[in-house]
């Protein structure tokens, strides 16, 4: 596999522990091979014609770019945001063991 066929996905949460237990959703059903936990973090945003200042949690998830719209909806499901953040980066570069790694540990179906 290429590192063109995975992204980084950037999902921010209002707790560390709704980063968590989405993070863990994630890797366990295997849409994600791994996600870090960032924060505290302090978001500025417009919400509802006001500009909002907050503490969230960011979640860097590395999963396959084909399986954006399956975690997307997974995200949406177990998030407590009406409009949760949810953005893929394209991956440019990266080792290939680590890719590698990144590609079994996606794998649905797989027993390890």
């Amino acid at each position: 596999m290429t590192a063109a066929e995975f992204v980084v996905v950037l999902v921010t949460t209002a707790t560390a522990d709704e980063a968590a237990d989405m993070a863990r959703a994630l890797v366990e059903e295997r849409l994600a091979a791994c996600a870090n936990v960032i924060g505290p973090i302090r978001s500025l945003f417009r919400w509802e014609g006001k500009v909002d200042d907050a503490t969230e949690h960011l979640l860097l998830v590395k999963a396959r770019a084909a399986d954006f719209a399956l975690l997307e909806g997974r995200v949406r499901a177990l998030h407590s945001y009406e409009v949760p953040e949810v953005i893929a980066l394209p991956i440019g570069a990266g080792s290939a063991p680590y890719l590698a790694w990144l590609a079994n540990a996606t794998e649905r179906g797989s027993r390890d």
